[in-house]
């Protein structure tokens, strides 16, 4: 006989104080709220520009599929104890090599800093008051800290859109709409911030594609000679008789001035411990830098150091919206207050396009000196959350949490 089977039993998540059923949670990569591209439900993760990836896998198999057929192909038999197969077999090893770092770099985590579900809770001394026609003050987040990196201050900014203070060498791209640790630089041949995470694979992709165009270049001159040798004819007419090797030649020629340059630019910033960010600001121009550890450090710390874990759990489960707890309710009571007039978002906040403002000074360079310069001012008409808010220092995001709202100097809160 049978054992009576018992009846399915719902599956629930506990977070903090309440309970969120499964089918409320949803995979991280689904509720991101930067303009990546996933693909394998959270596994990989790209920019925003990663259609781009396809013309660079196209400008690099193209040219080597063309090279392996007309050239190297030819070049079978005219060399010895299996030299020919051996040019064939390079050249097929640089390109998977080439490939593979390629994606390495562009389908990473760069180092994206987690955004914060509420502005970071801070001193009172860190705040400044300002009288509001008569109201109660409100508080202000600084626009920055300082902070001591081997001995040297660094100016550290905040960050309106991720809610954080910046670490020092981190920068908000404006294209992938992420914090990123050492940014480098967006990349949209690779379709990737080049940060802390993918810069080394990055350098090797520049490196092995340049190594792969003076391959290339070289050996068509090779089959050139050949054929000079073997009809005894012109350089002109050898030329004439191979034109792929021609147009090889060509555009290996140009493409090694683009990823040669780059490969020359990012082995002497690594030999200084610089990112192109901090070097087109000239931003070590006038003081030590503090970053520095010596050339072989330097290439140390890029190559043989551990790459840090993501930050990131693209594939954990989060609730769909924030839970809020039963011990919260209250807040219907003065739903009437939060309404909020034309142009302004939830919260009574006016609309702010972060992207356009200091988001992309990487593009503009705008701001210049962000992290070394000393004696800047605060600037009065950035966007200020403590502005309009007044919170209830919480968790993040899947935790409980609280907060105050003032909106015409009528104070709310959520009743506890």
């Amino acid at each position: 006989m049978n054992a009576a089977q018992s009846p399915p039993v719902a599956v629930s998540h506990s977070v903090d104080a309440g309970v969120v059923p499964a089918s409320s949670l949803v995979r991280t990569y689904r509720t991101w709220k930067g303009s990546n591209v996933f693909l394998l439900q959270g596994r990989l993760i790209f920019g925003p520009d990663a259609k781009s990836i396809f013309l660079t896998l196209f400008l690099i198999i193209a040219p080597v599929a063309v090279f392996c057929t007309f050239v190297a192909r030819k070049l079978l038999d005219d060399f010895s104890h299996h030299l020919g197969v051996s040019i064939m077999v390079i050249v097929i090893a640089l390109t998977i090599f080439s490939l593979t770092v390629l994606m390495l770099a562009s389908a990473r985590d760069p180092g994206i800093i987690p955004r914060n579900a509420y502005p970071p809770e801070s001193d009172d001394s860190d705040f400044s008051d300002r009288n509001n026609n008569g109201q109660s003050p409100r508080r202000h987040l600084p626009r920055t800290k300082d902070v001591i990196v081997n001995g040297r201050p660094i100016r550290t900014k905040y960050c309106d859109t991720c809610q954080l203070y910046r670490p020092p060498r981190c920068s908000h791209c404006s294209v992938c709409d992420n914090c990123v640790e050492r940014f480098d630089h967006h990349c949209p041949w690779v379709g990737q911030c080049i940060g802390l995470r993918n810069y080394r694979f990055f350098y090797m992709f520049v490196f092995s594609a340049t190594l792969l165009c003076l391959y290339v270049h070289a050996f068509c001159w090779v089959y050139i000679k050949k054929i000079m040798d073997s009809e005894k004819i012109s350089i002109w007419r050898a030329m004439i008789k191979t034109p792929a090797s021609m147009a090889l030649i060509i555009y290996s020629f140009i493409c090694v001035w683009f990823v040669g340059g780059l490969t020359v630019f990012h082995t002497y910033l690594i030999s200084t411990n610089q990112t192109t960010y901090e070097n087109i600001r000239y931003r070590y121009d006038q003081h030590d830098n503090p970053y520095h550890k010596g050339t072989l450090g330097n290439f140390k710390e890029v190559f043989c150091s551990r790459i840090p874990p993501s930050k990131n759990k693209f594939r954990s489960k989060v609730p769909i919206e924030p839970l809020a707890p039963s011990k919260r309710m209250g807040l219907e009571s003065v739903s009437s207050l939060m309404r909020k007039p034309a142009g302004h978002s939830d919260l009574g906040r006016p609309d702010y396009n972060e992207a356009s403002n200091e988001e992309g000074e990487y593009k503009d360079g705008s701001d210049k000196f962000e992290g070394l310069v000393m004696d800047s001012e605060l600037s009065d008409k950035s966007q200020d959350l403590g502005n309009n808010l007044r919170w209830d220092i919480g968790p993040k995001v899947g935790e409980s949490y609280g907060m105050t709202s003032g909106i015409g100097g009528i104070s709310t809160k959520a009743a506890v």
